[in-house]
């Protein structure tokens, strides 16, 4: 099964080897009929804590590696 790739923002970058990505996502309202944006954050995993908050990564769906990391940092700057 492929794995899941998604493109999002870090917006934090405190734990060690860890960032916070925001992935945004547009979706149709069914009632309304107007585009709105849903977002979400994912941890992911940083092996060489590189990363800094504001940069466009994309991340990719990976074995669990703590309670909270299942995403797995592949991009950097897109």
């Amino acid at each position: 099964m492929p794995k899941r790739i998604l493109q999002g923002t870090v917006v934090s970058n405190k734990g060690d080897k860890t960032v916070v990505v925001n992935v945004e996502r547009r979706i149709k309202h069914p009632l309304l009929d107007k585009i709105i944006r849903r977002s979400k954050k994912y941890h992911a995993h940083d092996e060489s804590n590189t990363i800094q908050v504001g940069e466009t990564v994309r991340i990719e769906e990976c074995r669990p590696i703590s309670k909270l990391k299942t995403w797995r940092v592949v991009g950097g700057e897109a």
